[in-house]
């Protein structure tokens, strides 16, 4: 009898198991953007992984921060097209195309949007992300460079 107490109750607790992991599966995808709200690039990614993020920074220093942070991962800027409201640079590395769209908001705020598409239909989020961060640290860089007077 304690033998069939002891089963039912394994038995139990491992159906518990299961049913908590199934129904937390589907939570990662909050549980990741929660760890990420506080992150440092405050970068901003929509569905298609197209990551943007806007800086309080005029247009011009944005481009030029962009063009940098692109030279220095070994990614060459192909063309640079103006168009409404902003610019747009483009860039090819490997098979991946490459979309640095910057909006002028304000004299002094810009929208950053990239886009890096791995091929076809296919996005590369990653890469689109560090761009963002690479040209924040550039901006950075050119901000406390510009406080000691350099």
């Amino acid at each position: 009898m304690r033998q069939a107490v002891t089963d039912a109750r394994g038995a139990a607790q491992a159906a518990a198991l299961l049913a908590a992991a199934l129904m937390l599966g589907g939570c990662e995808t909050l549980s990741l953007t929660l760890l990420g709200i506080g992150g440092s690039a405050a970068v901003n990614h929509q569905m298609s992984s197209t990551p943007s993020r806007t800086f309080t920074v005029p247009l011009l220093k944005v481009k030029n921060a962009s063009i940098v942070a692109l030279r220095r991962m070994g990614i060459r800027t192909d063309e640079v097209k103006k168009v409404e409201n902003g610019e747009v640079l483009t860039a090819r590395v490997g098979n991946r195309e490459i979309e640095v769209e910057l909006e002028s908001l304000t004299a002094h705020t810009t929208r950053m949007r990239v886009v890096a598409r791995n091929g076809g239909f296919f996005y590369d989020g990653a890469t689109a992300t560090e761009i963002i961060v690479q040209t924040e640290k550039g901006l950075r860089f050119d901000a406390r460079d510009k406080r000691l007077g350099g």
